[in-house]
């Protein structure tokens, strides 16, 4: 849903090397993970672009991008398989520009986008495009993993959605019923070209990984697979993590598809030479659904409006659907994306066809050695998987183990690992209680200890909250929505603010694979508050690495199930009515789940939890009027803990 650079709009590269032409030999046919030859021929080093616009059922038309194999510079007269993509972005190549637009949030007026009656300001104003213009970049040019498939007969589609790029309509919302209703139009144009065999497949990240899914739920015939990356089925939990506003996030994303809607032209398509038509479309970009003021007044689940409700757009509402489709998915993740729990819960709810694969990296903008094998995998495992359910071709993709991830040993490295379920068999959970310290450790406000056995002895902690912590601004949140790579730094600066549970050197390895689930027992003066907390792993040096995290607004504790499998893991409804604030002197229970992850604990490392009342970089400002004083119970009947997923031996 939020792209991080232009990169991550094209779908994540693969090295050119890795697309260059076989020699003309008889290669090893090998099909498994990482590793696909011989099983199809590499027919084509060429392809050509046509765009036009196509016609939905309401007159809306949206521009659409055409790129197939060519010989000579002339597209092949021959049907192939069709992959598309349904983007929020622009269908051709944007320019750098439009990305340092969107990190200045300086366009919001009182923390909200210019809306349809607002002046809009004149950097984000539309221009017509220039004659003599440059050639138009289409993402096949830019995207070695796409010119992977034109190479082996595929062709490529790129459709705007309504209120983008050149495309005509307003912009409804995210996963508006009328943009899903487009995909099975969009379809159903596809399948009558020429150049068409009948059979669609879907790529992309991010939106354009969950258009995807929802293109599913049309249970559209044609479509037969789709290999959506880092890609959201919960989009509640995504906005308000534990019913707190991940407010950062939301403009910064905002102010992006602002900028890319009205200032930042996209390329006309072939009958409009000249740009006059695509700005007559921007014209009513100007109206487009505002993703700031819409969202921040979803605050419950249960927010239903004419132009917004949870239980119409989310990816979630629609599983029943997606399901009976029958269509083929391949769930692409990783251990530090924003949607990483929802990677694990589309697999979790899917059903057959389907496999996983959960990397180390996050959502986009990974570094060098990391983005070349995320690229890499990507690559390969998508051709094998259009390879079998597109043109038929036997290469036992369906016959492996359906999981592959990414163990994390140290930062930067990592073993590839498979599994027929998740959590992997053999993984358990073992509950560390927080107890009385010292650790010696960290200078943190207590200096807890995290410990095996609860402490039969009862105490709590208490902590007046420090409203400047943070996890950064170079988190896996800013990561998604084009503010730089993910760095942590070490979090020991930020554990000194805070109360912190740490363990002793540990005597062996411990390997955490899947989602922690954290219990407190608090009190506190206010009658709400908001609980982060966050697992670090302590070196032997001291240093502080962030694993994950997991939040709760104490107003929103309340326990239910959710319609879906949620793996058993702890889910709040947060439905309005379930609302309900701290009473003083009342011990309150807070049961939520981190971000899931697969980490090696080092022998000789300690592993610390962290708990925080306020993410000053990420999150909005916590419900209270004052700074809050808390107490965090711990030992006999009020035992705060984590329980973590580790692995057997």
């Amino acid at each position: 849903m939020w792209p991080l650079s232009r990169t991550a709009l094209l779908g994540f590269s693969l090295s050119l090397v890795a697309c260059a032409a076989k020699p003309e030999t008889s290669p090893a046919r090998v099909s498994e993970f990482g590793r696909y030859e011989g099983y199809s021929k590499e027919a084509y080093s060429e392809w050509v672009r046509e765009s036009h616009y196509v016609t939905m059922r309401d007159g809306v038309r949206l521009a659409v991008d055409i790129i197939r194999p060519a010989v000579n510079g002339k597209a092949v007269d021959q049907k192939l398989p069709v992959v598309w993509t349904h983007s929020r972005y622009h269908r051709t190549v944007p320019p750098a520009a439009a990305f340092g637009a969107s990190r200045n949030l300086s366009v919001l007026k009182n923390g909200r986008l210019p809306n349809a009656t607002s002046a809009t300001p004149t950097k984000l104003d539309s221009q017509p495009a220039a004659a003599g213009a440059p050639k138009v970049v289409s993402l096949v040019d830019r995207n070695p993993a796409l010119q992977r498939l034109i190479r082996y007969g595929y062709v490529v589609v790129a459709v705007q959605v309504r209120g983008g790029g050149a495309s005509f309509g307003k912009y409804q919302g995210l996963f508006s019923p009328a943009e899903t209703q487009d995909a099975h139009d969009i379809m159903d144009w596809i399948v009558k070209q020429p150049w068409c065999d009948g059979n669609l497949g879907m790529y992309g990240g991010s939106y354009l990984g969950i258009t995807q899914y929802m293109a599913a739920s049309t249970l559209h015939p044609a479509l037969k697979a789709i290999y959506p990356e880092v890609a959201a089925i919960d989009l509640y939990d995504v906005v308000y993590s534990g019913g707190i506003f991940r407010e950062n996030m939301l403009q910064h994303w905002g102010v992006l598809t602002r900028t890319l809607d009205i200032g930042t032209p996209e390329a006309p398509v072939d009958e409009d030479s000249g740009g006059r038509i695509r700005d007559s479309a921007i014209v009513a970009h100007r109206d487009n659904w505002n993703v700031i003021d819409e969202f921040r007044a979803a605050r419950f689940r249960d927010h239903d409006t004419p132009s917004y409700a949870y239980a119409r757009f989310e990816p979630a509402s629609f599983l029943a659907d997606m399901k009976q489709s029958g269509v083929a998915a391949y769930h692409s993740g990783g251990w530090y994306d924003i949607f990483a729990r929802d990677e694990t819960l589309w697999f979790a709810n899917w059903g057959r066809n389907q496999h996983l694969i959960m990397g180390p990296w996050s959502h986009a903008f990974p570094d060098s050695a990391m983005g070349a094998e995320r690229s890499r995998l990507n690559a390969i495992e998508q051709h094998r998987w259009f390879d079998h359910w597109l043109k038929g071709i036997d290469n036992g993709v369906t016959t492996e183990a359906p999981i592959h991830y990414a163990l994390i040993n140290d930062p930067g490295q990592w073993t590839w690992l498979s599994a027929d379920t998740w959590p992997p068999k053999g993984v358990d959970n073992t509950v560390y209680f927080f107890a009385a310290g010292k650790s010696g450790s960290v200078s943190s406000v207590n200096d807890g200890l995290l410990v095996a056995a609860n402490p039969a002895e009862a105490g709590q902690d208490a902590y007046l909250v420090d409203l400047t912590t943070t996890t950064g601004s170079a988190s896996r949140w800013d990561n998604a929505v084009g503010q730089g790579p993910m760095k942590y730094p070490d979090m020991t600066p930020n554990d000194v603010k805070a109360v912190t549970y740490t363990t002793a050197p540990l005597a062996a390895d411990v390997t955490v694979t899947g989602s922690p689930v954290v219990t407190l027992y608090v009190t506190s003066n206010e009658p709400d508050g908001d609980f982060h907390a966050l697992l670090e792993e302590i070196d032997g040096q001291g240093v502080s690495h962030y694993v994950s995290e997991g939040m709760l607004r104490a107003s929103h504790r309340a326990l239910a199930d959710p319609s879906w499998n949620n793996l058993g893991l702890p889910w709040h409804r947060s439905f309005k009515a379930d609302s309900k604030p701290l009473s003083k002197g009342e011990v309150a229970s807070l049961v939520f789940d981190m971000e899931p992850t697969a980490t090696v604990f080092n022998a000789g490392h300690r592993i610390r939890v962290t708990i925080i009342g306020a993410d000053a970089d990420n999150t909005e400002v916590p419900p209270v009027g004052a700074r809050a004083t808390i107490q965090i119970y711990r030992g006999a009947d009020h035992a705060s803990s984590i329980a973590l997923p580790v692995m057997r031996k």
